[in-house]
Protein backbone atom coordinates (compact mmCIF):
# COMPACT_ATOMS: atom_id res chain seq x y z
CA UNK A 1 0.00 0.00 0.00
CA UNK A 2 2.83 2.35 0.88
CA UNK A 3 4.55 1.56 -2.42
CA UNK A 4 1.32 2.18 -4.33
CA UNK A 5 0.81 5.47 -2.53
CA UNK A 6 4.36 6.53 -3.33
CA UNK A 7 3.85 5.60 -6.98
CA UNK A 8 0.66 7.63 -7.12
CA UNK A 9 2.43 10.57 -5.54
CA UNK A 10 5.30 10.35 -8.05
CA UNK A 11 2.91 10.27 -11.02
CA UNK A 12 0.99 13.19 -9.55
CA UNK A 13 4.17 15.22 -9.16
CA UNK A 14 5.30 14.32 -12.68
CA UNK A 15 1.91 15.39 -13.98
CA UNK A 16 2.18 18.71 -12.19
CA UNK A 17 5.72 19.22 -13.53
CA UNK A 18 4.55 18.57 -17.08
CA UNK A 19 1.62 20.93 -16.62
CA UNK A 20 3.91 23.67 -15.30
CA UNK A 21 6.36 23.09 -18.13
CA UNK A 22 3.57 23.29 -20.70
CA UNK A 23 2.39 26.58 -19.22
CA UNK A 24 5.84 28.12 -19.67
CA UNK A 25 6.32 27.07 -23.32
CA UNK A 26 4.79 29.43 -25.85
CA UNK A 27 2.97 28.00 -28.85
CA UNK A 28 4.32 28.77 -32.31
CA UNK A 29 2.11 28.09 -35.30
CA UNK A 30 3.66 26.87 -38.55
CA UNK A 31 2.23 26.29 -42.00
CA UNK A 32 3.71 24.99 -45.25
CA UNK A 33 6.00 27.54 -46.92
CA UNK A 34 5.11 30.18 -44.33
CA UNK A 35 7.29 31.74 -41.62
CA UNK A 36 6.64 30.70 -38.01
CA UNK A 37 4.01 32.81 -36.28
CA UNK A 38 6.62 34.37 -33.95
CA UNK A 39 8.92 35.44 -36.79
CA UNK A 40 9.41 39.05 -37.87
CA UNK A 41 8.97 39.15 -41.64
CA UNK A 42 11.45 41.53 -43.24
CA UNK A 43 10.36 40.98 -46.84
CA UNK A 44 7.53 38.90 -48.27
CA UNK A 45 6.91 40.44 -51.69
CA UNK A 46 3.35 41.29 -50.68
CA UNK A 47 3.84 44.71 -49.15
CA UNK A 48 6.14 43.98 -46.21
CA UNK A 49 9.59 45.47 -46.66
CA UNK A 50 11.40 46.33 -43.43
CA UNK A 51 14.66 47.18 -45.18
CA UNK A 52 16.24 50.62 -45.54
CA UNK A 53 19.17 51.97 -47.50
CA UNK A 54 22.54 52.47 -45.80
CA UNK A 55 21.57 56.09 -45.25
CA UNK A 56 18.40 55.16 -43.35
CA UNK A 57 16.10 56.12 -46.23
CA UNK A 58 13.49 53.83 -47.84
CA UNK A 59 14.84 50.70 -49.49
CA UNK A 60 16.18 51.59 -52.93
CA UNK A 61 16.32 48.08 -54.40
CA UNK A 62 13.79 47.17 -57.06
CA UNK A 63 10.87 44.86 -56.35
CA UNK A 64 9.95 42.83 -59.44
CA UNK A 65 7.11 40.29 -59.35
CA UNK A 66 7.30 40.12 -55.57
CA UNK A 67 11.09 39.63 -55.56
CA UNK A 68 13.68 42.02 -54.15
CA UNK A 69 16.55 42.58 -56.62
CA UNK A 70 19.96 43.87 -55.61
CA UNK A 71 20.35 47.17 -57.43
CA UNK A 72 24.08 47.72 -57.87
CA UNK A 73 25.31 51.29 -57.65
CA UNK A 74 28.62 50.53 -59.33
CA UNK A 75 30.60 50.80 -56.09
CA UNK A 76 29.51 47.62 -54.26
CA UNK A 77 28.16 49.74 -51.41
CA UNK A 78 24.39 49.85 -52.02
CA UNK A 79 23.60 47.40 -49.22
CA UNK A 80 20.22 47.43 -47.52
CA UNK A 81 19.69 47.06 -43.78
CA UNK A 82 16.77 45.85 -41.67
CA UNK A 83 14.87 48.13 -39.32
CA UNK A 84 14.77 45.18 -36.93
CA UNK A 85 17.71 44.84 -34.55
CA UNK A 86 18.22 41.54 -32.74
CA UNK A 87 20.83 39.75 -30.66
CA UNK A 88 20.46 35.95 -30.98
CA UNK A 89 18.17 34.78 -33.77
CA UNK A 90 17.06 32.26 -36.34
CA UNK A 91 17.37 33.78 -39.81
CA UNK A 92 15.77 32.61 -43.06
CA UNK A 93 16.75 34.02 -46.47
CA UNK A 94 15.82 32.75 -49.94
CA UNK A 95 17.89 33.93 -52.90
CA UNK A 96 18.83 33.23 -56.50
CA UNK A 97 22.11 34.20 -58.15
CA UNK A 98 22.02 35.41 -61.77
CA UNK A 99 23.73 34.11 -64.88
CA UNK A 100 26.73 36.38 -65.43
CA UNK A 101 29.86 36.54 -67.56
CA UNK A 102 31.96 37.04 -64.42
CA UNK A 103 34.33 34.54 -62.87
CA UNK A 104 35.60 33.64 -59.42
CA UNK A 105 34.40 35.75 -56.52
CA UNK A 106 32.68 38.27 -58.82
CA UNK A 107 30.23 35.70 -60.20
CA UNK A 108 26.83 36.17 -58.55
CA UNK A 109 28.34 37.66 -55.41
CA UNK A 110 26.20 38.93 -52.56
CA UNK A 111 25.88 38.08 -48.89
CA UNK A 112 23.83 37.94 -45.73
CA UNK A 113 25.62 40.28 -43.33
CA UNK A 114 24.54 39.58 -39.75
CA UNK A 115 24.89 42.68 -37.55
CA UNK A 116 26.82 44.18 -40.45
CA UNK A 117 29.88 42.20 -39.27
CA UNK A 118 29.63 38.51 -40.18
CA UNK A 119 28.81 37.45 -43.75
CA UNK A 120 27.23 34.25 -44.98
CA UNK A 121 28.56 34.22 -48.52
CA UNK A 122 26.30 34.18 -51.56
CA UNK A 123 28.07 33.26 -54.80
CA UNK A 124 27.67 31.22 -57.93
CA UNK A 125 29.66 28.22 -56.75
CA UNK A 126 28.36 25.81 -59.39
CA UNK A 127 31.34 24.92 -61.59
CA UNK A 128 33.05 28.09 -60.36
CA UNK A 129 35.88 27.01 -58.05
CA UNK A 130 37.15 29.62 -55.59
CA UNK A 131 39.06 29.33 -52.34
CA UNK A 132 36.95 27.54 -49.70
CA UNK A 133 36.84 30.51 -47.31
CA UNK A 134 35.08 32.52 -50.04
CA UNK A 135 32.69 30.00 -51.54
CA UNK A 136 28.95 29.82 -50.96
CA UNK A 137 28.16 28.60 -47.45
CA UNK A 138 31.27 30.20 -45.97
CA UNK A 139 31.29 32.63 -43.08
CA UNK A 140 33.37 34.86 -45.29
CA UNK A 141 37.01 35.05 -44.23
CA UNK A 142 36.30 33.11 -41.02
CA UNK A 143 35.00 29.59 -41.66
CA UNK A 144 34.89 27.54 -44.86
CA UNK A 145 31.71 25.50 -45.44
CA UNK A 146 31.72 21.80 -44.70
CA UNK A 147 30.45 21.15 -48.24
CA UNK A 148 29.51 23.11 -51.35
CA UNK A 149 25.71 22.83 -51.45
CA UNK A 150 25.20 25.63 -53.97
CA UNK A 151 22.75 25.27 -56.86
CA UNK A 152 22.91 26.51 -60.44
CA UNK A 153 22.36 30.19 -61.26
CA UNK A 154 18.68 31.02 -61.56
CA UNK A 155 17.58 28.36 -59.08
CA UNK A 156 16.13 29.41 -55.74
CA UNK A 157 18.27 28.62 -52.71
CA UNK A 158 17.72 28.89 -48.97
CA UNK A 159 19.81 29.83 -45.96
CA UNK A 160 18.57 28.83 -42.51
CA UNK A 161 20.89 30.27 -39.88
CA UNK A 162 21.13 30.07 -36.10
CA UNK A 163 23.11 33.09 -34.90
CA UNK A 164 24.44 33.65 -31.39
CA UNK A 165 25.91 37.11 -30.99
CA UNK A 166 29.28 37.68 -29.31
CA UNK A 167 29.11 39.03 -25.78
CA UNK A 168 31.14 42.01 -24.64
CA UNK A 169 32.60 42.58 -21.19
CA UNK A 170 30.77 45.87 -20.70
CA UNK A 171 27.18 46.47 -21.77
CA UNK A 172 25.28 49.73 -21.97
CA UNK A 173 28.26 51.90 -22.90
CA UNK A 174 29.40 53.51 -26.13
CA UNK A 175 32.45 52.37 -28.06
CA UNK A 176 34.53 55.20 -26.56
CA UNK A 177 33.31 54.52 -23.02
CA UNK A 178 34.05 50.82 -23.25
CA UNK A 179 37.64 51.12 -24.38
CA UNK A 180 39.68 48.00 -23.72
CA UNK A 181 37.03 46.77 -21.30
CA UNK A 182 34.56 46.40 -24.15
CA UNK A 183 36.31 43.57 -25.93
CA UNK A 184 34.49 40.35 -26.74
CA UNK A 185 34.68 37.92 -23.82
CA UNK A 186 32.40 35.22 -25.24
CA UNK A 187 32.62 34.34 -28.95
CA UNK A 188 29.58 34.30 -31.16
CA UNK A 189 28.59 31.34 -33.30
CA UNK A 190 26.83 30.45 -36.52
CA UNK A 191 25.17 27.19 -37.47
CA UNK A 192 23.79 27.27 -40.99
CA UNK A 193 22.02 25.08 -43.50
CA UNK A 194 22.20 25.85 -47.20
CA UNK A 195 19.44 24.18 -49.19
CA UNK A 196 18.82 21.86 -46.25
CA UNK A 197 22.47 20.80 -45.99
CA UNK A 198 24.55 21.64 -42.91
CA UNK A 199 27.40 23.90 -44.07
CA UNK A 200 28.36 25.56 -40.76
CA UNK A 201 28.25 23.81 -37.38
CA UNK A 202 28.84 26.11 -34.42
CA UNK A 203 31.40 28.20 -36.30
CA UNK A 204 32.95 30.48 -33.67
CA UNK A 205 34.14 34.05 -34.14
CA UNK A 206 35.01 37.20 -32.23
CA UNK A 207 35.84 40.47 -33.97
CA UNK A 208 34.88 40.88 -37.65
CA UNK A 209 37.74 40.39 -40.08
CA UNK A 210 36.63 42.04 -43.33
CA UNK A 211 37.66 45.63 -43.99
CA UNK A 212 34.70 45.88 -46.38
CA UNK A 213 31.86 45.12 -44.01
CA UNK A 214 29.13 47.79 -44.08
CA UNK A 215 29.88 49.27 -40.66
CA UNK A 216 33.47 50.00 -41.74
CA UNK A 217 33.61 50.55 -45.50
CA UNK A 218 32.08 53.75 -46.92
CA UNK A 219 29.99 54.11 -43.79
CA UNK A 220 27.24 56.69 -43.38
CA UNK A 221 25.83 58.69 -40.50
CA UNK A 222 23.10 56.06 -40.22
CA UNK A 223 25.52 53.11 -40.07
CA UNK A 224 27.53 55.01 -37.44
CA UNK A 225 24.36 55.13 -35.32
CA UNK A 226 23.89 51.40 -35.87
CA UNK A 227 27.47 50.76 -34.77
CA UNK A 228 26.96 52.85 -31.64
CA UNK A 229 23.73 51.02 -30.77
CA UNK A 230 25.37 47.63 -31.40
CA UNK A 231 28.17 48.55 -29.00
CA UNK A 232 25.64 49.33 -26.28
CA UNK A 233 23.24 46.42 -26.74
CA UNK A 234 24.98 43.57 -28.61
CA UNK A 235 21.93 43.72 -30.93
CA UNK A 236 22.18 44.69 -34.58
CA UNK A 237 20.47 44.43 -37.97
CA UNK A 238 20.57 42.19 -41.00
CA UNK A 239 22.23 43.56 -44.14
CA UNK A 240 21.78 42.20 -47.65
CA UNK A 241 24.88 42.95 -49.70
CA UNK A 242 25.20 44.76 -52.99
CA UNK A 243 28.24 43.35 -54.79
CA UNK A 244 27.44 44.49 -58.30
CA UNK A 245 25.23 41.52 -59.24
CA UNK A 246 21.41 41.49 -59.58
CA UNK A 247 20.89 38.78 -56.95
CA UNK A 248 17.21 38.15 -56.13
CA UNK A 249 15.75 37.72 -52.65
CA UNK A 250 12.40 36.59 -51.27
CA UNK A 251 10.89 35.34 -48.00
CA UNK A 252 13.30 36.96 -45.56
CA UNK A 253 12.41 36.59 -41.88
CA UNK A 254 14.00 36.56 -38.43
CA UNK A 255 12.95 34.79 -35.22
CA UNK A 256 14.53 36.61 -32.26
CA UNK A 257 15.68 34.09 -29.65
CA UNK A 258 15.75 36.46 -26.69
CA UNK A 259 14.12 39.69 -25.51
CA UNK A 260 16.69 42.04 -27.06
CA UNK A 261 14.97 42.58 -30.42
CA UNK A 262 13.40 45.91 -31.35
CA UNK A 263 12.70 48.18 -34.28
CA UNK A 264 15.67 50.55 -34.38
CA UNK A 265 14.84 54.23 -34.10
CA UNK A 266 18.10 56.18 -33.91
CA UNK A 267 18.22 59.21 -31.69
CA UNK A 268 18.60 62.56 -33.49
Amino acid sequence: MIRAALSSTVFLLLGLAVAVAEETVSVVQTADNQPPSDAVVLFDGQGTNLFLSKTGEPCNWKVEDGVLVSSPNGQHTGHIVSKLHFRDAQIHVEFAVPETDHEGENDGNSGVYIHGHYELQILNSHNNPVRPISTIGAVYGISAPKVNAGRKPGEWQTYDIIFTAPRHSVEGKSVEEKGDEGKIVEPGSITALLNGVLVQHNARFKEPVSVYHPLRYQKTAYTDKIKESLARTDAGPLFLQDHGNPVRFRNVWVRPLDDKAEMFEPKP
